[in-house]
């Protein structure tokens, strides 16, 4: 966040709590102050110290002092409160903008083929150049609404969802042999060293969303000539672990929690600016969630690439 942003509430809460400390601070010296006199008032002239001294001093301090602390708290929530719907109203202002952009390339990228067939006589070449561009636009443009449209069942605590028995191997495999297209520049390696089926129950669909993010992801944030995605299996603890590393452009360690919250986007790296909606790392938390499961992303660092492992509750027979 600009820090000018939110500079300035911070001040003035500080401000704020100096000033409401002040004043607890003068009145319980004033009330002591007050308290010393009239002792020495009654000493002097032998009065009755239950006539002119309060007895419960202390208490009314202690009371007093409650108080001002829950002031303290309440105001000190309020400024959470209002600082993190400020964070949350940004976020989700670069999010509208976002996908905007991401709904409106695509869509003007159609435009512009559209005229150029309906305006110009093209060879059958060219015509099958632009169809596969425009092809590939209506495909991203899918995928985008696509995630808006799922977004909102994956976000509810109980999934409606047919989970089948499957061997997460094998789904691994054919999901990447099908979708080796959408992928054509990268080199995908599957591994599973034990050699062992892994059957777990899963929803099909869910499920290759969840690489379908995960390798897109590694695609995209890679300015290597030839990237490269590993995925590897693992069984550690009861756990089953699935390992998708890459050779991208790598996570900042403050960034790897961060990265799974709703809309957030990774600011810029080098030459490179935040893509997509914020949506594909969130969806792939939720889908892990759904599955009993979580997700953690690892990084050395900028540079030098990035694991995302799922872990799966997994007991041998």
């Amino acid at each position: 966040m600009d820090q000018s942003k939110w500079f300035y509430p911070i001040i003035v809460f500080m401000l704020s709590v100096m000033a409401l400390a002040t004043s607890l601070f003068l009145y319980i010296y004033w009330y002591i102050r007050v308290s010393s006199g009239l002792k020495t008032i009654v000493t002097k002239f032998n009065i009755e110290p239950s006539v002119v001294l309060e007895s419960y001093t202390w208490v009314v301090i202690l009371v007093l002092s409650v108080l001002v602390g829950i002031i303290l708290l309440g105001i000190f929530t309020i400024f959470m409160y209002n600082l993190k719907t400020y964070q949350l109203y940004r976020i989700q202002q670069n999010f509208v903008n976002n996908f905007t952009h991401e709904l409106k390339t695509p869509v003007t990228s159609l435009k512009l083929f559209l005229e150029t067939l309906s305006k110009h006589q093209l060879s059958r070449s060219e015509q099958v150049k632009c169809i596969n561009y425009m092809i590939q636009d209506v495909v991203r443009l899918s995928d985008n609404i696509g995630r808006i449209l799922d977004l909102a069942g994956i976000e509810s605590n109980s999934y409606r969802g047919d989970f089948i028995e499957t061997d997460l191997v094998e789904a691994v495999k054919s999901f990447c042999k099908t979708n080796y297209h959408l992928f054509p520049e990268c080199i995908i390696t599957v591994h599973n060293i034990s050699g062992k089926p892994y059957v777990y129950p899963v929803n099909t669909y869910l499920f290759e969303m969840f690489l379908m993010n995960l390798l897109t992801n590694a695609v995209k944030y890679n300015d290597s000539k030839v990237p490269t995605i590993d995925i590897s299996f693992d069984l550690q603890n009861y756990n089953l672990h699935i390992r998708v590393e890459d050779n991208g452009i790598g996570i900042e360690k403050s960034q790897t929690k961060k990265i799974f919250g709703k809309f957030y986007q990774v600011g810029q790296y080098k030459d490179m600016t935040a893509k997509g909606s914020g949506l594909g790392l969130y969806l792939v938390r939720n889908i892990a969630r759904i599955h009993n499961g979580k997700v953690v992303a690892e990084s050395k660092g900028i540079g030098k690439g990035s694991v995302f492992t799922l872990k799966l509750p997994y007991k041998t027979g």
